[in-house]
């Protein structure tokens, strides 16, 4: 986009967008960020001269090890398809050639030709300020399924150079040129001009290249000579130096608008190389991840060895549309998503646990809502029933996003994980197994479906989950696996229709539920039944179950204990997700007390005698005055 009149187009948008929610939205951003930049202007001032000699020492010290790690034996090259999108829809449809192009809609532009950028026409553009710009400017509609074709089409000349090239997005990809280099004796100017030449055969299609010693630089270099070009970057230290000199700091992967808006205005750094310069100022201001990241950028380091494979940790679908509050239509764009993320799930063969889904208002409010299933879904009916909630939980109100995420994803051929939520009817089987009622073993009761569909009805609320290993030790059942109970990361800030954190409403243990209103297998343990409670446990238990065992739900939302995650809408689960953790803390209960010394006090009440006493039979309820709690599971036991 160079030579457009900048100053133009920030005025016509300008223009178009006065008086939006968009422009409205852009105002409290910018309010935000002038926020963020005052403060670290205010702790700038506040440095002392011994404050910036200490972070000088501590910016040397890092800055001597950053350059200790210092790779120049490799050879990576990073290749960006030239405005792919506008250039299939040009290659499938040549009367589109030479004409300004945007693919996408009034609505949002995903990309444009390079004819429609002479006009500032862009990415990420709403259509109609397109149209102002570029006023012959012609739209065609995404074709997803046209794009990957040609991607894989793409990738297939890449893995020719290096199987285990790093694939970013549809059009762009990372390749460790080292091997071929070597091997075929060749230069890395020479292996980019050939990959472009195969690239093009293939596909029609063209792409630039960039050569560097490290992948930060290589994607720099890539963007030089665009379109259809390429820029070597020789492995030599002085000459990765000289470059990164002058390089804008805005050139930089992961230094966007913010970022580079902080390190102009507050330190006056618009440079890579200035950033060494102002490396004091850098270590004291941020923090240390950030720090070493800048002074990676101006010593021109980055990333030499190929990245592992790493385990997929969601997989999620959204979609942009005019912004409406009309709730059949939301909830028919919701059923697509499920759909959407159904289809994608299942390709992939995995099944997840947590289900956020992503709303954008028509304020351009972005809300994040999640809720954690018992058991691993990825059918469209499941992935619906909990999607469904988590809406109707925010209706009513206009959206103009929407989208479905699915994290804590489990391969559907690995049946060794089991980390389900632990029930009532686990704890009870447990039981079962080492208590004998009436000389006999009650036999334990299997789910006759033999599938676990994640939701738990009243009716099957006592049944076996299938595939759910039963294990003698009761102790086993309630350690809980912490990545199992992760609850999903949320933004804060929109949350004005939620709970303060500050001052959360402690509950009763129950979830907010009376006792009265627990399920009839709790109620056995009722008031009138029971001693005092620390006649019931030692001061031990009575401290590890009153504090953990409190639950309250954090935010309305996140349980206090575990961390799961179920709304207010979720009433039934919520239910059963408090019943498991008072049948945890009476288990931990009945272990303690059977392993305290007896008191004092205790030792002093019971006559000394010689001969030993006989065993007690247990008393019935009506005989006694409290129930002993082996006796409860073995009532509990009868009835099932």
């Amino acid at each position: 986009m160079e030579g457009v009149d900048k100053e133009k187009v920030q005025k016509v948008i300008y223009e178009m967008s006065k008086g939006s929610k968009y422009f409205e939205n852009e105002q409290r951003k910018e309010a935000l960020m002038k926020q963020k930049i005052e403060h670290l202007c205010a702790q700038c001032v506040t440095l002392t001269d011994n404050d910036i000699s200490h972070f000088q020492k501590v910016a040397e010290k890092k800055m001597l090890e950053l350059e200790a790690s210092r790779d120049l034996s490799k050879i990576w090259l990073h290749t960006d398809m030239d405005a792919f999108y506008a250039a299939v829809e040009t290659l499938e449809d040549p009367s589109l050639k030479g004409k300004p192009l945007a693919v996408g809609s009034m609505s949002m532009i995903a990309t444009a030709s390079y004819e429609a950028r002479k006009f500032g026409v862009r990415a990420a553009m709403p259509g109609f300020i397109g149209c102002k710009l570029c006023p012959g400017l012609v739209f065609v509609r995404p074709n997803f399924e046209r794009y990957t074709h040609y991607s894989e089409l793409t990738r297939k000349v890449f893995h020719r150079y290096d199987p285990n090239f790093v694939a970013t997005s549809l059009d762009e990809a990372y390749l460790n040129i080292t091997n071929i280099c070597i091997e075929r004796g060749i230069t890395g100017e020479e292996v980019a001009t050939e990959l472009r030449a195969a690239v093009h055969q293939e596909t029609g299609l063209t792409c630039s290249a960039g050569v560097a010693p490290n992948r930060m630089i290589a994607k720099v270099c890539s963007d030089i000579n665009k379109p259809n070009g390429q820029f070597i970057l020789p492995n030599d230290r002085e000459a990765v130096l000289t470059f990164v000199s002058t390089l804008p700091i805005r050139k930089i992967g992961g230094i966007g608008k913010v970022t580079e808006q902080m390190l102009r205005q507050v330190l006056g750094i618009s440079t890579c190389q200035e950033m060494l310069q102002k490396a004091a100022f850098i270590c004291a201001l941020f923090s240390e991840g950030s720090a070493d990241f800048f002074l990676s950028v101006g010593l021109g380091l980055g990333g030499t060895e190929t990245p592992e494979q790493r385990q997929r940790k969601s997989i999620s679908c959204e979609r942009t549309f005019t912004a409406t509050n009309d709730s059949s239509f939301l909830f028919e764009k919701l059923a697509n998503l499920a759909e959407n993320l159904t289809d994608d799930l299942q390709k992939e063969g995995l099944k997840g646990k947590t289900l956020t889904l992503k709303l954008k208002t028509a304020d351009f409010e972005v809300r994040t809502r999640a809720v954690t299933t018992r058991g691993y879904i990825n059918s469209k009916e499941d992935i619906l029933i909990y999607a469904t909630k988590l809406l109707k939980a925010e209706m009513p109100l206009s959206l103009r996003l929407m989208g479905l995420r699915m994290s804590q994803l489990h391969d559907e051929k690995d049946n060794s994980s089991t980390s389900t939520q632990k029930t009532l009817d686990i704890f009870f089987r447990s039981s079962n197994n080492n208590l004998n009622v009436n000389g006999t073993n009650v036999q334990s009761i299997t789910n006759i479906s033999g599938q676990d569909s994640g939701v738990t009805s009243k009716d099957e609320y006592l049944v076996n989950d299938a595939g759910t290993g039963v294990s003698t030790d009761q102790q086993d059942f309630f350690v809980h696996d912490e990545s199992t109970f992760i609850p999903e990361q949320r933004s804060l800030v929109n949350y004005s229709n939620e709970a303060d954190l500050t001052n959360p409403v402690i509950s009763d243990g129950l979830g907010g539920a009376n006792l009265d209103d627990v399920t009839p297998s709790a109620k056995v343990m009722n008031a009138e039944k029971l001693y005092d409670v620390g006649q019931l446990t030692s001061y031990e238990a009575t401290a590890s179950s009153s504090k953990p065992g409190q639950q309250l739900w954090i935010d309305d939302y996140i349980c206090s204990i575990c961390g799961f995650e179920l709304p207010p809408g979720f009433e039934e689960e919520r239910q059963e997700h408090s019943d498991f953790h008072l049948a945890e803390s009476l288990q931990q209960e009945e272990t303690v007390d059977s392993k305290r010394p007896i008191s004092n006090e205790r030792l002093t009440e019971r006559p000394c005698s010689t001969t030993p006493t006989p065993k007690k039979k247990l008393k019935s309820s009506k005989e006694g005055n409290h129930i002993p709690i082996d006796a409860f599971f073995a009532k509990c036991n009868k009835n099932l």
